[in-house]
């Protein structure tokens, strides 16, 4: 195997059913509503069930983890700018 090959990130293929993503922010009352209210919009059919939230271990942060099924990478792409455009959320993975 070359270096190349080893460098490269697997390949998704789209749709991708099942699709982790977790946003990070300042723990608050709404921090998950407003989290879900901005995913809703890029993915109409979101499933709430998903959902799991998990303060940090001070409760000065929140998680919110949710699956999608991303339909390919301007979608991802497109979800990520308008969490972190939001200004509460600090991170997306």
């Amino acid at each position: 195997m070359t270096d190349k090959q080893q460098q490269e990130p697997p390949k998704i293929e789209f749709p991708c059913p099942n699709y982790p993503i977790k946003a990070v922010g300042v723990n608050s009352d709404d921090f998950c509503s407003h989290v879900i209210e901005i995913v809703k919009i890029h993915v109409p059919d979101f499933d709430l069930t998903t959902v799991s939230i998990q303060d940090s271990r001070k409760g000065s942060f929140q998680s919110v983890r949710f699956k999608i099924t991303a339909q390919g990478v301007d979608h991802l792409k497109a979800l990520h700018e308008a969490l972190i455009a939001s200004d509460r959320v600090k991170m997306v993975i």
